[in-house]
């Protein structure tokens, strides 16, 4: 097999799980790698699979939402409160 070179770029912890997980399995981290590329493109994605996966991600969004809202909310009100009494103490104080 006539093989050519294929340069990509991995943080440092990547490239050292990939080295580890082919030692572990006695191989070359570019055996690893073009094993893990032909069975990634030997099973092309069906297109309403993918709708399917993005539908879910978008009901978890979803309800999410109000989740992140009400935590945003009250960080806003404990900042509220935060400031008024920073601002009260500071009066006492005489620096206000």
């Amino acid at each position: 097999m006539q093989t050519e070179r294929v340069t990509y770029l991995t943080s440092a912890e990547h490239k050292a799980q990939l080295e580890a997980f082919a030692k572990a399995r006695g191989e070359s981290v570019g055996n690893v790698l073009r094993e893990a590329a032909r069975q990634y493109i030997a099973q092309p994605r069906d297109p309403r699979e993918e709708e399917a996966e993005l539908a879910a991600m978008v009901v978890e969004v979803n309800k999410a939402i109000p989740k992140m809202e009400a935590a945003l909310d009250e960080m806003s009100r404990k900042m509220r409160e935060t400031h008024r009494e920073v601002d009260r103490m500071l009066r006492e104080m005489g620096a206000r």
